[in-house]
């Protein structure tokens, strides 16, 4: 695998816990993994000498070495460094003062390069796994660069996070890049103009795929592509959508070092607890028998706050409190707190992160909101099923995968879900939620609905399993025609 972030080592979102979790499932099943990432500042001490790796690079082709180390984590995986300045000579792993750097298409072009050399070295290796457009040159080196390397991996997947970051770059950094300009067509790297990365990594992969079923048919049938619709249509039944698996070891109500008392399906009552705790730390209370509702949310546009502040106003009429723990956008944080002094005592909010909130805000508050704009796959909604907090969320990419909405009369579904990004679909969804609240039989049934559903990486991996034998079976087809074309 080859990847900017890995958690715990290197983490900005959920990139990074993506990568290790699918990572670590796929070695617990048998499976030989290592993963490539940036030797950010301060990330290589204590780890191992694994040796140099030749990089042949850039407009004049000139061959450098490459340092490497390693590491091998607690679950198995073997987690390989590239040790460069451009990784190990910076504050940041994207950019400083709220811009990019400027040489990020050539940082992430030589993660690539080293990466693949690494490859070539250990001559073990089936496929290639790329992660989002960081790691998306990859399968196009594979097929150019490394197309007659016998020692190379034959075989490329790439993996669509969010793809809303597309990895551009200048036409003119091509050479620089060690890319060749036929590769500037619309069958290769061509986007309106620029450069694509990401569009590299799916025109060049055997196998393409995304963090949700959901998210898979947004980006090739709606605005949600982003300009790729036509692009991942091409791709056809090679490219597909598998759900986020969420580590459920670190998120464990039965175990869970955050909480004051332990609970599961089967004992909910140590739930109480946490929400005993909420109400102090953030100094609200509902009326008596109305519940508790709560936000763990990166505060931007994407994530539909703006929608949850248009209705706290009727949710607090109703008797109702709510807790916000985010951070973002300077606006929207003042916007939050002002929303707060305007409803003390029903109404709390902290303004930054703290791991330890939010866990227990996903085991202390009676219900979670999430109404998203758009969500490829989504974790907090998956964490509040396990913790017996039904999720309040937008039907959109793995929000719309992994939440059924409630009906009473069978007592089947886990949460409540609405189509359109508006106050009033997100209130009409609420109301339902109020509805269900009444009957404690039945919102209890929908808490075990949620807590019983796998959503370990598990499950995910074995989908990924699939995905990697029909692109090795797809690179062997490839490698026999060119042989064919050839002799």
């Amino acid at each position: 695998m080859i990847a900017a972030e890995y958690a715990p080592y290197a983490k900005t979102g959920g990139l990074a816990d993506a990568v290790a979790g699918l990572a670590g499932a796929l070695v617990e099943q048998g499976h030989d993994v290592s993963v490539v990432i940036p030797g950010y500042r301060g990330l290589t001490q204590g780890t191992a000498d694994a040796g140099r790796v030749t990089v042949t690079f850039g407009a004049v082709r000139t061959s450098f070495d490459v340092a490497l180390n390693e590491v091998m984590t607690p679950d198995g995986v073997r987690l390989v460094l590239v040790d460069e300045p451009v990784f190990a000579g910076r504050d940041a792993f994207y950019g400083e003062h709220g811009g990019d750097y400027p040489d990020n298409a050539y940082r992430f072009a030589l993660l690539s390069r080293a990466a693949l050399a690494y490859a070539a070295r250990e001559g073990a290796f089936d496929l290639v796994h790329a992660h989002d457009w960081h790691a998306a040159l990859a399968p196009v080196y594979l097929k150019t660069r490394y197309a007659g390397d016998a020692r190379a991996p034959r075989a490329a997947v790439f993996t669509i996070h969010n793809l809303a970051f597309q990895g551009l770059f200048d036409v003119g950094e091509l050479p620089a890049l060690d890319l060749d300009p036929d590769l500037f067509s619309i069958d290769a790297l061509e986007f309106w103009g620029r450069a694509s990365a990401l569009k590299g990594g799916i025109v060049f992969s055997e196998r393409v795929t995304t963090v949700s079923p959901s998210y898979a048919g947004e980006t090739r049938d709606t605005e949600m592509g982003f300009g790729f619709q036509g692009i991942l249509r091409a791709k056809d039944t090679a490219y597909t959508g598998i759900l986020n698996g969420i580590d459920t070891r670190v998120w464990d109500p039965s175990n869970d070092p955050f909480l004051p008392a332990p609970y599961d399906a089967k004992r909910l009552t140590g739930k109480a607890a946490s929400r005993a705790l909420v109400l102090q730390e953030f100094g609200v209370a509902p009326a008596e028998g109305r519940p508790l509702l709560g936000m763990v949310s990166r505060l931007a546009y994407q994530k539909g706050t703006d929608l949850v502040r248009s209705v706290l106003p009727w949710l607090v009429e109703e008797g109702a409190a709510f807790v916000l723990l985010g951070t973002g956008e300077p606006a929207l944080e003042s916007a939050w707190l002002a929303l707060a002094d305007a409803h003390p005592g029903r109404i709390g909010v902290h303004i930054g992160f703290d791991e330890r909130l939010a866990h227990l805000i996903e085991a202390g508050v009676d219900a979670f909101v999430m109404p998203s704009r758009y969500e490829p796959c989504g974790l907090n909604q998956m964490y509040s099923l396990r913790y017996g907090t039904p999720p309040v969320v937008r039907a959109a990419g793995g929000l719309n995968d992994t939440v059924t909405p409630f009906d009473a009369g069978t007592r089947k579904g886990n949460g409540f879900k609405f189509e359109e990004p508006t106050p009033e679909a997100l209130q009409a969804s609420l109301a339902d939620l109020l509805a269900v609240w009444e009957t404690p039989a039945a919102w209890r049934a929908m808490q075990k609905n949620g807590m019983t559903v796998d959503h370990s990486w598990t499950r995910s991996a074995r989908e990924y399993v699939k995905v990697y034998r029909a692109a090795m079976g797809a690179g062997r087809r490839a490698q026999v025609a060119r042989t064919r074309r050839t002799t």
